[in-house]
């Protein structure tokens, strides 16, 4: 009797996919040889959408905002200097690589990154929905140039809308989005911030998330916003979205003032009253291992203030990246 060979064979293509095959003679297992042979030759041939690696967990990027004024090289230059692992890029209106020209803007940043022993594996867009002004040429381009997560845009309360409504609303909304991150195989992460924008409580955005694929989308969580908005119950609002976590930012904050709305002092790293060691702890036992940006929104000088100003620049961001790697050390997540 003839053995019997089965085979099972997927090509990952948008176009091409083979299925169980049984063959019972060897003119047969020759014959799809063959085909296969053919395949995997348009496969080669074929413009393919992958996605990039993922990045190792707890990299550090530097959010760039507040280098505005400086030019890609620039900006690697420093970034590396400081010892960051790479960037996360603005790619949006007023940022360093405008919407309207990402296809040709964001290759050179990534090329100057590159240069400069540093990856963008992380940008900072205005994406809403998939009907954004460039989501497609944004996500589209990102994706092809290894870039792994990107954070979406922010939705406000409409006033005039039941809270089911603007929940279902924006449900909506991000759905769009992810179709679109699957077809590029891209994550989409939705930052919660303080006040009164969508996502604020947290719980809100958790419950849309549900019965999405956190590989497409999910949540960048901002412990300065979450604390900001619940003090004592931030830790049961990560625990509800830990599963759609893929990006966490890092920043600083303390109260100041004594009137009845409380006013917020953005701080170095460690000065303030965001509970990082306390959040790294809750991650390792959670097993959720983000890739991490650190921001720096209090007040630092500009391009304009040349090269002290620069030298400022860069000692301001050793030291908060000194600050966050040695909270990860204690906490075992990094070396």
């Amino acid at each position: 009797m003839v053995p019997r060979l089965f085979l099972l064979v997927k090509i990952v293509t948008p176009n091409v996919f083979i299925k169980m095959a049984t063959f019972s003679n060897p003119e047969s297992r020759r014959t799809f040889l063959g085909q296969l042979a053919t395949a995997t030759a348009v496969v080669a041939t074929t413009d393919v959408w992958a996605a990039p690696p993922p990045p190792a967990p707890f990299t550090v990027q530097v959010f760039t905002k507040h280098l505005d004024g400086f030019g890609y090289d620039d900006i690697s230059a420093m970034a590396a200097e400081a010892g960051f692992d790479g960037l996360d890029l603005t790619v949006r209106p007023a940022g360093h690589v405008l919407p309207e020209r990402v296809a040709d803007d964001l290759p050179r940043a990534v090329a100057a990154a590159k240069k400069a022993g540093l990856a963008i594996p992380l940008i900072v867009t205005a994406l809403t929905d998939a009907d954004s002004p460039h989501a497609e040429a944004i996500i589209r381009t990102a994706a092809a140039q290894g870039v792994s997560a990107y954070r979406t845009g922010w939705v406000n309360y409409r006033t005039n809308e039941t809270m089911d409504a603007n929940r279902e609303r924006v449900r909506g909304l991000l759905a769009g989005l992810a179709k679109l991150n699957q077809t590029y195989q891209i994550h989409g992460a939705y930052q919660n911030h303080n006040g009164q924008r969508f996502g604020a409580p947290v719980w809100d955005l958790a419950d849309v998330l549900q019965g999405q694929d956190s590989r497409y989308l999910g949540c960048q969580y901002d412990l300065y916003h979450g604390t900001i908005e619940g003090a004592n119950s931030w830790q049961l609002g990560f625990r509800r979205i830990h599963p759609f976590v893929r990006t966490i930012d890092v920043k600083d904050f303390r109260w100041a003032g004594s009137g009845r709305v409380p006013k917020i002092e953005t701080v170095p790293l460690g000065e303030g009253q965001a509970d990082f060691p306390a959040l790294f702890r809750l991650l390792k036992q959670l097993n959720v291992q983000p890739q991490l940006s650190l921001h720096f929104e209090y007040s630092l000088p500009t391009a304009s203030d040349g090269a002290e100003g620069r030298k400022t620049l860069i000692t301001s961001m050793k030291r908060d990246l000194t600050v966050l790697r040695g909270w990860l050390r204690d906490a075992g997540l990094r070396e």
